[in-house]
């Protein structure tokens, strides 16, 4: 991944995501859309360096998605994954490839499609 030399933007994301699960650590909430819209607090707040804001950025879209749901499913998911990245991109002013956006476009394409397959493959 982009920049590639040093620990910093691993550190960064790394606290990034500790901050986000301290939110919903002792929570006990079950309904998924709250969860997610805890975790996306916490990572905003906690957010470190341009990857902790880039990955608070996704958690932030992800939330969005998943506002009226209590649980999930595929579907929810792939949504969520597609939401978490436009956000992500919509959020650098300019997008460079191969960075954590790169990750999350790559992983919402397979999510897709892998889906997509999962739901022809189930069809009568």
């Amino acid at each position: 991944m982009f920049p590639g030399s040093g620990w910093g933007y691993r550190t960064n994301m790394l606290l990034t995501m500790q901050a986000a699960f301290n939110e919903i650590q002792n929570s006990g909430e079950r309904n998924v859309g709250k969860m997610a819209h805890a975790i996306a607090q916490g990572a905003l707040l906690g957010a470190r360096g341009n990857s902790g804001v880039i990955l608070s950025q996704l958690w932030r879209g992800f939330a969005r998605s998943m506002d009226s749901q209590e649980n999930m499913n595929a579907q929810i998911l792939v949504n969520a994954l597609k939401e978490g990245r436009v956000t992500a991109y919509k959020g650098v002013v300019r997008p460079v490839e191969g960075t954590i956006l790169t990750v999350a476009k790559d992983i919402s394409i397979a999510a897709e499609t892998s889906n997509a397959k999962r739901m022809t493959s189930c069809r009568f």
